[in-house]
């Protein structure tokens, strides 16, 4: 999952992957990083997602880029982890860029 975040991941696959039952892995996983399967990925494509943002990518590809199929529930999960549209959090971070470059 941490490097291939951005491919369709399901517990059905990572339960083949670890030769173990989906339910089982499930309890596992959610013992020792306190959440499940699905939440980690969708953590792990947001934080991903920023990265992008702040780099310049479109929202539209950084979206792709990281994972989601589409641009609406990628800005919808963006918004509810980190209280900002994607757009919104560009335009912060380009505006914060370009007043460090101001003095």
């Amino acid at each position: 999952m941490e490097n291939n975040f951005d491919r369709k991941l399901n517990l059905d696959l990572l339960s083949h992957i670890r030769f173990t039952s989906k339910f089982h892995l499930l309890r596992l996983f959610k013992k020792y990083y306190g959440q499940t399967p699905k939440q980690y990925l969708i953590d792990k494509r947001i934080g991903q997602s920023k990265s992008y943002l702040k780099k310049g990518m479109s929202v539209s590809e950084t979206c792709y880029a990281v994972g989601f199929e589409s641009p609406s529930s990628f800005s919808t999960l963006f918004k509810k982890k980190i209280g900002r549209t994607p757009t919104d959090f560009q335009i912060e971070q380009f505006s914060q860029s370009q007043s460090k470059n101001d003095f």
